[in-house]
């Protein structure tokens, strides 16, 4: 039991020691340039999670990487890495939408389900098809194929509401969908007025749910259990009798998956059409929050508020301090650097090791040899 304790210690420790760090160098590169870290970083949380417009905007920022982290953390847990979750919550976003103004007729409830469910469809198998079968089956690498289907994931989804006889073209002169159903909009997370204001929906608690689902599938389940092997290693999985490509496939399937559901939370919660600004790089920023979490499905949770935090309180940062608002990708780039300087760790503390081995016994041959 000290064992379980002390491995959870550690990967709950790694990343907020990495993050801790960052952020001091940010404060040493904030003072070099002339500002008073204390007066910056204090904004920057002010402006997170001083008011409750803030943490409620703050948290409608980390639905959507909390979601899409799900997915990458799953891909991450297989040995795979899905850099294509951008492509998959945009043709996610899209299925929903046009769910969204179609069907009208349906109770709510229902044509909420219907939508996302669309949405987590056409994500999974946008990242699950050619992806996953062509890893599978002739090798090709999935940081190649997932990158490429996402941008012709994006680019379709332009062409849908851009080009003016195009499917989901809404005619005028601006570039986007029809509005979805009324009664697809997602209820506020609370019945107050500034939850309402920041779009805090009710989507935190089916991102939270599917953090928990999550963390079931992976701990809990023989499914879990085996893609946890593959990634661990894929040559013994085989070995011992595992599917690896039924389960490659169906990891970056599931990894689609999650992004599809959070394009379609964010159609239903927040935006409610697909228009020509429709641009986030959640999917990229996601893969930082896998990350950071360690591919742990709770860890995301706080992983995706963290970075979220970034984002709203980077605005708020700027206006008061004056320092820009990049800063914000500085600390994000410090962290992934000390998150990645953690595995080189123990190569490093090797190679010493070794170096010291080494010349302890070229000490012992010289001192033999001299005797």
């Amino acid at each position: 039991m000290n064992n379980v304790w002390r491995s959870a210690l550690r990967g709950i420790g790694t990343p907020i020691v990495a993050s801790a760090i960052a952020i001091v160098i940010g404060g040493i590169i904030v003072s070099l340039i002339g500002y008073n870290p204390l007066t910056v970083y204090g904004s920057l949380i002010t402006g997170a999670f001083g008011t409750l417009f803030n943490l409620s905007s703050t948290l409608t920022g980390a639905v959507p990487l909390l979601v899409i982290g799900l997915g990458i953390a799953i891909a991450f847990r297989a040995g795979l890495f899905n850099i294509g979750a951008e492509g998959q919550y945009w043709v996610g976003a899209m299925a929903s939408v046009w769910v969204g103004y179609h069907f009208n007729q349906l109770p709510s409830v229902l044509h909420i389900i219907l939508a996302l469910i669309a949405g987590m469809i056409a994500g999974g198998l946008w990242g699950g098809v050619i992806p996953g079968l062509t890893k599978a089956y002739v090798g090709a690498h999935e940081v190649i194929t997932t990158m490429m289907m996402s941008y012709i994931g994006i680019f379709l989804v332009e062409y849908m509401i851009e080009e003016p006889n195009a499917p989901m073209r809404l005619k005028g002169y601006i570039p986007e969908s029809p509005a979805i159903a009324n009664n697809t909009h997602l209820l506020p997370a609370l019945p107050i007025t500034a939850v309402k204001q920041a779009q805090l929906s009710v989507s935190i608690y089916i991102a939270i749910a599917a953090a928990i689902v999550a963390w079931l599938l992976l701990k809990k389940t023989t499914f879990g259990f085996q893609i946890r092997s593959i990634g661990f290693n894929q040559r013994a999985s085989r070995y011992a009798g595992m599917r690896v490509p039924l389960y490659t496939i169906l990891a970056l399937g599931i990894s689609g998956v999650f992004a599809g559901l959070a394009g379609g939370l964010q159609m239903l919660g927040v935006e409610y059409q697909l228009n020509d600004s429709f641009t986030s790089q959640y999917g990229y920023t996601a893969i930082v929050v896998a990350l950071l979490a360690r591919n742990n499905p709770f860890g995301v949770i706080l992983a995706a508020i963290f970075f979220s935090a970034l984002n709203t309180g980077g605005q708020n940062m700027q206006q008061v301090s004056g320092v820009p608002s990049s800063l914000t990708d500085v600390l994000t780039g410090l962290i992934i650097f000390f998150v990645a300087a953690e595995r080189l760790i123990p190569v490093f503390i090797g190679w010493v090791r070794r170096r010291r081995s080494q010349g302890r016994a070229h000490d012992a041959q010289e001192g033999g040899t001299l005797a």
